[in-house]
C-alpha cells in the first residue's frame, strides 16, 4: 500500500503540474496578443520584425514546455515501475532480522544479480571491529550486492555501541546464549575455541536459515582487506557453484609474505588448494547444509580440515592475498603471528577479475595443466636456489620424500612447515607453490605420492 498511495499522490502532482503548464501556455500566448495589438499600427517593417520575434518566442516557449512534459511522464513511469517491484517484494525495502532490526532485502529492485553478505565475527574488541568495518564500507561497491552482516557474541557494550554507531550501513545480530559452556578439564585453557564454535554455528545459521542468503562471505573483526577483495569473491563465485570438486573461496595466501610471492606481476594468478585457508573465505548454503548438522563443539578450522569433511575437495586461494590479520591478540595467543601472519603482503593494487576467464579453475582444466608444469619443471636444490645462479623466470622443482625432508626445506626458505590432516598449507596434490627471488617453484613429493598422510600432522 505505501507504494500504490505514493503513485497516488505523483499522479496527482502530475496532474497539477499539467494544469499549471497549460495556463501558463495560455497566458504567454494573451500577453503575446496584446503586445501585437500594440504594435499593429507601426511601420510595416516594424510589424514584420516584431511579428517574427514573437514567432521565435512562441517556439522556444513550446519546445521548453514539451521538454517538461516529457521529463515528467518519464520520471512519473519509472516511479510506476518502482512502485510495481516493491510491490512484488513485499511492499517493504526491509526485512526484519532476528533482533527485531532491518536488514536490506535481497530483492533490490536495482541488482539482480547474486548477493553475497559478509558476515563479520566480533566479540569483545572495540577498535578492531571499527578497523574492520571501516576498510569493509571503503571498499564495497554495492550495499545490495554486499550487505555486511556483524554478529557479536560476548555481550561487550562498548563494542556494541562501537558496532551500532555505523547506522544502517551494516546490520548488527548478537548471539543470544551468553551462558557458561561446559569444556572438558584438560581443555579449560582452550575455552575460547569453545565459544567461537558455538557462536559460529549460530552466526551461520543465522544467515542461511533466517535471511535465506545462498552464500556467506565470512571473515572476523581483525582482518584488513584489499581494494579489490569484494571483486575476487564476486567473480569466483560463479565458478564455486559450478564445479562440485570445490568447497570453498578463501583471499588467504599462508605462504603470502611479500619475499614468497609475485608482488609485481602475480596480483591476478589463483590457484587451487587442498589445504582451508580460512582468514576471508566464501562458503555456499549447500555447504553449510552438510556441515551445520554435525559442526563440533570447538577448533571447527581444524575439524573442517580432517578428510571426513573435506571429502576430497578443493578451495581457490590467490597469489597475492587480499586479506592481512593485525589479530596478534585473540584466543591463538599469538600463534604464528610474528614469524608469519604479521608478514603476509596484503594486496594494494584493483585486478578486474570479473572481466577475467577463471575457469582455468575448474578442477578438468586445471589438474592436467598444473601437472604439466610440475614435471617440466627443472628439478633443483636448496643450494641451487640459495646460490642466485638460476635464470629468473623459469620454473622450478624441489623435490621433498620425508616429513623432516620437507621441514628441513621449508624453514630454509620461510615457508609455514606444518601440516593439518596431513596436508601442508597451501598444498594441491601434496606441493607447495611459491616465488622465491624471481624464481618461480614447485616444493613437490616424488612421483610415487600416494596421497595425504594424517601421520604427518
Amino acid at each position: 500500500m505505501p507504494s500504490v498511495c505514493f503513485i497516488q499522490r505523483c499522479d496527482e502532482k502530475f496532474t497539477m503540474r499539467k494544469k499549471q503548464i497549460l495556463l501558463l501556455k495560455v497566458g504567454v500566448v494573451v500577453w503575446l496578443c496584446a503586445v501585437y495589438a500594440l504594435f499593429i499600427h507601426k511601420p510595416a517593417s516594424t510589424s514584420v520584425q516584431i511579428s517574427q520575434s514573437i514567432n521565435q518566442q512562441l517556439d522556444k516557449l513550446e519546445e521548453e514546455l514539451n521538454g517538461q512534459l516529457q521529463f515528467y511522464n518519464g520520471l512519473l513511469e519509472k516511479l510506476r515501475i518502482l512502485g510495481h517491484q516493491q510491490d512484488i517484494n513485499g511492499g517493504s525495502d526491509a526485512v526484519a532480522d532476528s533482533q527485531g532490526g532491518q536488514r536490506p532485502s535481497s530483492g533490490s529492485p536495482l541488482y539482480n544479480g547474486p548477493v553475497l553478505p559478509v558476515l563479520l565475527i566480533a566479540c569483545n574488541r572495540e577498535s578492531a571491529v571499527r578497523r574492520s568495518l571501516d576498510l569493509l564500507l571503503k571498499y564495497r561497491p554495492s550495499q545490495d550486492r554486499f550487505p555486511i552482516i556483524v554478529s557479536q557474541d560476548c555481550g561487550h557494550r562498548p563494542t556494541r555501541e562501537a558496532i551500532e554507531s555505523y547506522g544502517d550501513k551494516i546490520i548488527l545480530i548478537q548471539q543470544p546464549d551468553l551462558s557458561d559452556i561446559d569444556v572438558p578439564l584438560k581443555e579449560r585453557k582452550f575455552k575460547g575455541y569453545f565459544l567461537i564454535a558455538r557462536h559460529y554455528r549460530w552466526a551461520l545459521n543465522q544467515l542461511f536459515q533466517k535471511f535465506n542468503h545462498e552464500a556467506v562471505i565470512i571473515v572476523e573483526d581483525d582482518l584488513d582487506v584489499a581494494p579489490d577483495f569484494f571483486e575476487y569473491f564476486s567473480a569466483t563465485y560463479p565458478i564455486l557453484q559450478s564445479d562440485p570438486t570445490l568447497w570453498c573461496v578463501s583471499a588467504w595466501n599462508d605462504n603470502g609474505k611479500a619475499n614468497l610471492v609475485d608482488v609485481k606481476n602475480g596480483t591476478s594468478i589463483l590457484y587451487r588448494t587442498d589445504f582451508f585457508p580460512g582468514l576471508g573465505w566464501m562458503m555456499t548454503k549447500e555447504l553449510w547444509d552438510e556441515l551445520g548438522v554435525k559442526w563440533p563443539r570447538s577448533y571447527w578450522d581444524d575439524w573442517v580440515r580432517a578428510p571426513e569433511q573435506r571429502a576430497d575437495r578443493a578451495c581457490i586461494r590467490p597469489e597475492v592475498s587480499r586479506t592481512r590479520t593485525f589479530g596478534k591478540k585473540g584466543v591463538s595467543n599469538g600463534l604464528f603471528y610474528e614469524k608469519h601472519l604479521k608478514q603476509i603482503h596484503l594486496n594494494d593494487a584493483y585486478v578486474p577479475f570479473s572481466k577475467m576467464n577463471l575457469t582455468y579453475l575448474l578442477k578438468e582444466q586445471y589438474d592436467p595443466v598444473f601437472e604439466q608444469q610440475v614435471q617440466s619443471s627443472q628439478v633443483v636444490s636448496i643450494i641451487d636456489i640459495k646460490s642466485d645462479r638460476l635464470t629468473k623466470g623459469n620454473t622450478y622443482r624441489l623435490i621433498y620424500h620425508t616429513k623432516d625432508n620437507f621441514k628441513k626445506m621449508t624453514k630454509a626458505l620461510g615457508l609455514m612447515d606444518d601440516f593439518k590432516a596431513g596436508v601442508p598449507r597451501t598444498g594441491y596434490k601434496g606441493v607447495i607453490t611459491f616465488f622465491y627471488g624471481g624464481l618461480r617453484i614447485f616444493l613437490s613429493p616424488s612421483n610415487n605420492w600416494k596421497g595425504y598422510n594424517p601421520s604427518w600432522s
